[in-house]
């Protein structure tokens, strides 16, 4: 029997079918269009998710040789905010991406209302248009009929792992895990529960919201004309919750850092959660039994999508491998610091409002040192977040860091970062660890892999960075690059 995991992010809707040992038998992707209707806006189609998501899962079936299918199990990218009609299934709107900024406002007039120590102890969350809550309550103010029809009832509304698993299940199931609930910024962590209060904060009908499950169990069927025969669904995580899975990071003081769109570092606080003094969110990293076991987060809006924007946006590169080979080349005197704010600057500094920028140019300056300062600048913010995290009084297990995601292939971004946190950073033998995490929460749901502790064990190290800069160097680049940051701000 297989697993199917669905990946479904950012840029991009993937899927993994596996074997019930866990071993990777295919894998198919296709990318999805993001919509910026005004600066600092994101969207996606709906729609197009779903299309996206059913096609790759039929392409990756096809590839495993159609084997039959014991479980599904989903992960997703966070916040993203989708509302649908729940008697046509028709979403009345674009999705709001995580990266969307455009309840700003609302958030800072929040804040200085006082609400946001309330929030906080609540949610773990801070006041950010990155969380779900404003994108809902924008959506009702902003689609003629929206909010009357929200509180009669007839709007649902979900992260992207649910609005799947409505159409997974032809519209028979409403309902998400505990880790997609925590970034909606209307769940109360520790009572496991949705808040009432944060749902009048917020404006947001109690009603429109879907029924919350751990992350291994079931979540119903998807329909057999999909797959040729009813399937489960009995796994489901958030994209950085399910790579934590993946990660195996099941003891407290464990870290993980995935390099997607975003960078997202978490750290295992096992059984309670721990309140940041430095601006770090605490989360659910994953709720099996009816138990959850905690985390601090700390994330970045910007890591992959810089590379994205040296590709698409200035044109200096014609594919992201090329990104390393630059790098490379470039001039050593050049001290180039580029902090990517394109959407605001998330942890530890949570600045809506900043704005990229690039310092010590000069006339020399080319691609090669673009590409360089590029790579370096996730390097840096992971810094911040580490830092930020030891800062909480966190422990950070042996002071290894596990890394993932697709940045994770290029050995001198990884070496840099290995350099610049002065730790030994690990490469799983595994990059696929999001889908990874996803699987394995199926097979748990579905009685097919074993208990976390013995899923620890599967995990296996490809490459260990150990960091080779000295140590006055490293203090110097990280005082340039918070200064820059200061700067910017």
């Amino acid at each position: 029997m297989s697993i199917l995991a669905i990946d479904q992010g950012t840029t991009s809707s993937r899927a993994l079918v596996l074997t019930d040992d866990l071993r990777i038998q295919s894998i198919a992707q296709h990318e999805i269009r993001q919509h910026f209707p005004n600066s600092g806006w994101v969207e996606h189609d709906p729609d197009e998710i779903w299309s996206s998501t059913a096609a790759v899962a039929r392409e990756a079936i096809e590839k495993a040789g159609n084997p039959p299918l014991a479980a599904i199990g989903i992960t997703n990218q966070r916040e993203t905010t989708v509302v649908w009609d729940r008697r046509t299934g028709q979403p009345i709107h674009r999705a709001i991406v995580w990266q969307d900024r455009r309840t700003a406002d609302t958030c800072a007039a929040l804040k200085a209302e006082g609400h946001e120590p309330r929030v906080t102890e609540t949610t773990g969350l801070l006041l950010d248009p990155y969380f779900s809550a404003t994108k809902i309550a924008w959506i009702l103010d902003h689609v003629d009929g929206a909010r009357a029809a929200a509180e009669r009832g007839d709007l649902a509304f979900g992260t992207v792992d649910s609005w799947l698993i409505w159409r997974l299940t032809d519209g028979l199931c409403h309902l998400t895990d505990a880790t997609n609930a925590s970034r909606t910024m209307l769940y109360d962590i520790r009572a496991g529960e949705w808040s009432d209060e944060m749902c009048a904060l917020f404006r947001v009908p109690r009603a429109m919201l879907p029924e919350v499950r751990d992350c291994a169990g079931s979540f119903g069927e998807a329909r057999p004309d999909l797959f040729g025969r009813a399937v489960p669904i009995m796994g489901v995580a958030g994209d950085q919750q399910a790579a934590t899975v993946g990660q195996a990071c099941f003891d407290p003081g464990m870290t993980k850092a995935t390099y997607g769109t975003g960078c997202f570092a978490l750290l295992n606080t096992g059984d309670r959660p721990v309140w940041s003094q430095n601006r770090l969110l605490t989360t659910i990293a994953y709720r099996l039994n009816g138990r959850p076991t905690y985390a601090l987060e700390g994330s970045i809006f910007v890591a992959g999508a810089v590379v994205q924007w040296l590709r698409d946006g200035l044109g200096v590169i014609a594919s992201a491998d090329e990104t390393q080979a630059l790098a490379e080349r470039a001039d050593p005197a050049q001290d180039l610091v580029l902090v990517p704010a394109f959407t605001g600057l998330g942890a530890p500094h949570w600045r809506p409002d900043a704005r990229g920028a690039i310092f010590g140019l000069t006339r020399s300056t080319g691609p090669a040192e673009l590409a360089r300062a590029a790579l370096q600048s996730v390097g840096h913010q992971t810094r911040d977040l580490i830092e930020a995290m030891r800062a909480d009084g966190a422990t950070v297990e042996s002071a290894v860091l596990r890394v993932d995601g697709g940045m994770t292939r290029s050995d001198w971004t990884m070496q840099f970062l290995a350099d610049i946190l002065g730790v030994p950073v690990d490469r799983p033998r595994i990059t696929e660890t999001t889908a990874l995490g996803a699987a394995y929460l199926a097979g748990l749901g579905a009685g097919l892999c074993p208990e976390p502790a013995e899923f620890q064990k599967v995990w296996t190290l490809d490459r260990r960075f150990s960091p080779l800069m000295p140590e006055d160097e490293r203090a110097a680049r990280h005082d340039r690059w918070q200064r820059a940051v200061a700067c910017t701000i």
